[in-house]
């Protein structure tokens, strides 16, 4: 089977994906969260760092999971349109540049029981 080369938008999303995944990992480390997904941790560094740019549903879905991200997140993340480079003032206005993990910040510091 012969497989097309990816496009430069289709780069671009395993990119924002692989970002994406690495900071909701956070301090978690790759090996725990790689098995804990049941994938291995070679495949989540690849992903991490872009070098799987279009990896399958399911591994994203598993990963997504264990890092207790919304789909709904990763998609709206990873397809969100591309923007133009332009610095960021050092005491900018947050509303201008949100946070795209805020909604999982949010779920994660909610009080529970």
């Amino acid at each position: 089977m012969v497989r097309l080369p990816l496009t430069p938008a289709e780069v671009e999303r395993g990119k924002r994906l692989g970002v994406l995944l690495r900071r909701a990992r956070g301090e978690r480390s790759m090996l725990e969260t790689a098995l804990d997904a049941g994938v291995s941790p070679e495949t989540l560094r690849k992903i991490e760092s872009g070098r799987v740019a279009t990896p399958a549903f399911p591994t994203i879905a598993a990963i997504a999971d264990v890092l207790d991200l919304s789909l709904d997140i990763v998609w709206a993340e990873i397809n969100r349109p591309r923007r133009a480079a332009t610095p960021v003032a050092r005491h900018s206005d947050p509303r201008r540049h949100p946070d795209p993990l805020a909604p999982v910040k949010a779920v994660r510091a909610a009080p529970t029981g």
